[in-house]
């Protein structure tokens, strides 16, 4: 999360984007989309610019296109991190807000989400959101997860995920290299039933699928590939009869 790759490319920050509205879920600001009645609810847990990234909402309504209830919460609070701030002590800032506390602060959504009805939850996480979703994975809070240019997964939190877990990486990513993600993948493959998947996107960075330009071809269908590949994750293990993606 100190790499610098993993401020690259930093997004406009929009607190009106999206077609979804802002609520409170779980003691949590969050921005919700999708049917609101729906049995089934995907999480987008976001990277270090925080939940009103406008890419990150326009995911969000893509997924909910699909007939899921997305919550994207806000986990740090109104504090998302400031690259451009040369006061900013980036190492006090993780420290205020930790993967293990954005896990925690994770339970309390979900079980709200619970509490209206929802049955199955996914999460899928973006580089700081990508550990927190492994930690989820850790337990029964969700059904499916779905990782893509993670933070600093360990092998302790892989030898205790209990669910489908697919890892989407970049070819050029220094916090996470491909090799790296391989070996995790490798030990996931040792776990008798849960199902994974580990996939390489060549010639792209960290951070490609939610800070992508939109001037460049290449990037957005790489990034739209990545989003397909985590909607194709969720219909099998959230929402198994269901079958058409928008």
């Amino acid at each position: 999360m100190a790499s610098s790759q993993c401020l690259e490319n930093p997004p406009s920050l929009d607190s009106t984007s999206g077609i979804g509205s802002v609520q409170e879920i779980g003691g949590l600001k969050a921005y919700v989309t999708g049917l609101q009645d729906s049995k089934l609810a995907i999480l987008l847990i976001h990277d270090a610019f925080g939940y009103e990234a406008p890419k990150l909402r326009k995911l969000a309504d893509k997924v909910a296109a699909n007939g899921f209830l997305v919550v994207v919460p806000d986990f740090f609070y109104g504090d998302p991190i400031d690259p451009d701030n040369p006061k900013v002590d980036r190492q006090a800032w993780l420290k205020a807000h930790s993967m293990d506390k954005g896990c925690e602060d994770a339970k309390p959504v979900i079980a709200a989400l619970r509490s209206k009805g929802v049955t199955s939850i996914g999460a899928a996480g973006f580089c700081w959101g990508g550990v927190v979703v492994v930690k989820l994975a850790r337990s029964n809070d969700i059904q499916a997860g779905v990782v893509l240019h993670p933070g600093p997964i360990t092998e302790d939190d892989i030898n205790e995920v209990i669910c489908p877990i697919a890892i989407l990486g970049a070819e050029i990513d220094h916090f996470s290299p491909p090799e790296q993600l391989k070996h995790l993948g490798e030990i996931l493959s040792t776990k008798s039933g849960v199902d994974s998947f580990v996939k390489i996107f060549p010639g792209v960075n960290h951070g490609w699928a939610v800070r992508y330009s939109d001037d460049d071809e290449s990037a957005v269908k790489s990034a739209e590939e990545s989003h397909e590949d985590m909607l194709n994750w969720f219909t099998k293990y959230v929402k198994p009869k269901f079958r058409s993606l928008v």
